[in-house]
């Protein structure tokens, strides 16, 4: 869910509300790829910002790369689309399906939204350009399920209803997404919803979502971040403090950076918003990170570390913090009893028998993670060897392929 920033004027994807929402039709759970229309009103290009952005600031992501960079992990984004042209997206981006106009893959992005969001996680680093994302590596799965957008405080823009919300969060599960990012808030309870839901945790999967901006409104209980086994993000300022526009209550599992944050824009350049939309991708980063760092963990014990890990909020921690501030290097690294802190509801998850079906996903995930691995592993075994025939090819002719040692 997205508030815009005061910087500039910037449209994003509002929040989806199951009343009164008109049911579009979706002819298959897996979109017939068709020609979709155009975007009625795109968005104008951005301009590029090299500066560094604070959150970038806070985790410093160059101390991860050499442990783990989401590579041979999937995250699906279930948003407003995910523009693969920008430079920073590029081959990080899966054909995925469009819910709203049948037809689509998914990378037609009307409202910028789902294209801010995929860049938290897994934008790419380029030259002249500081930001990038948490997990650079990270393959992102688009499914488009609304081009809403705030305008000047109006909601606009259509959006697709609860039955084809659950068939969204179905078919990303189904097309073996290890991480769900829903940057998307529906602010009643429906049962193919929950029951959606239930069937990504079942099926091993990291299900983020974010925890409203309605503080102002009296914090009505946001879905799917009020579901058990869902981790509920909040959303922080550059001083660390609650943003005053996120959502408090038992839902908030932990908060992240949600104000003034960076992301990339459709097709090019760059631009500032905030919204616990934004703080949602650290986390859901964060988790594909994990998955690639730990594959031997399951879904519920990579949310227990996330959760586990997180640094102490300020002050007393009360008021719409959850167990306190992300931390993914922590969350990476850290072991010990504070890394398996349970996060809410994921300890109630029923002990069902192994799902065939679940076992072979679990198969071609840690397959697809043993090639990531064997293909670094290689590359960083070519760069070793090149490193030392250049230091030792010129130090051994010059000496005769004496020892090194005193002559």
């Amino acid at each position: 869910m997205h508030r815009p920033s005061a910087r500039p004027t910037f449209a994003g994807l509002a929040a989806v509300l199951l009343t009164g929402l008109p049911a579009l039709a979706v002819s298959s759970v897996t979109p017939a790829r068709a020609a979709a229309p155009a975007c009625s009103a795109p968005l104008a290009p951005a301009r590029s910002v090299t500066g560094v952005p604070w959150a970038q600031r806070r985790y410093a992501p160059e101390r991860l790369i050499p442990l783990a960079t989401g590579a041979g992990v999937t995250v699906a984004v279930i948003d407003s689309g995910v523009d693969r042209r920008h430079p920073q997206l590029r081959g990080r981006v899966l054909d995925g399906a469009d819910f709203l106009d049948p037809g689509g893959d998914g990378t037609r992005d009307c409202a910028g939204h789902g294209t801010g969001v995929a860049s938290i996680i897994a934008a790419a680093s380029v030259d002249g350009v500081a930001f990038h994302g948490l997990a650079p590596r990270a393959r992102i799965l688009p499914v488009r399920v609304s081009e809403q957008q705030v305008v000047e405080g109006r909601e606009s823009g259509r959006t697709v209803g609860a039955a084809d919300f659950a068939r969204a969060i179905r078919w990303a599960v189904d097309h073996d997404a290890d991480v769900l990012n829903l940057s998307v808030v529906l602010y009643a309870d429906n049962p193919a919803v929950r029951e959606a839901v239930s069937y990504a945790v079942r099926r091993d999967v990291v299900v983020v979502a974010a925890a409203g901006n309605l503080h102002d409104s009296g914090d009505p209980r946001p879905y799917p971040a009020a579901y058990d086994g869902v981790l509920g993000v909040g959303a922080i300022s550059p001083d660390g403090t609650r943003a005053a526009f996120s959502q408090t209550g038992s839902y908030v599992d932990l908060v992240a950076p949600g104000s003034d944050v960076l992301m990339t824009a459709p097709e090019q350049g760059h631009h500032r918003a905030e919204g616990t939309s934004y703080a949602t991708p650290f986390v859901a980063a964060t988790a594909a990170l994990v998955r690639q760092y730990r594959p031997e963990l399951s879904a519920t014990e990579v949310a227990r570390r996330i959760v586990g890990t997180t640094d102490p909020a300020p002050g007393d921690g009360r008021g719409g913090y959850g167990a306190g501030v992300l931390n993914p290097y922590r969350a990476v690294t850290e072991t010990g009893a504070a890394a398996t802190a349970g996060a809410r509801g994921t300890a109630a998850l029923p002990a069902d028998r192994p799902d065939p079906a679940l076992l072979a996903q679990r198969a071609r995930r840690a397959a697809a993670r043993d090639r990531a691995l064997l293909v670094a592993g290689v590359t960083g075994a070519a760069v070793a060897a090149a490193m030392l025939l250049t230091l030792v090819l010129p130090r051994g002719a010059g000496r005769g392929w004496r020892p090194a040692g005193p002559a």
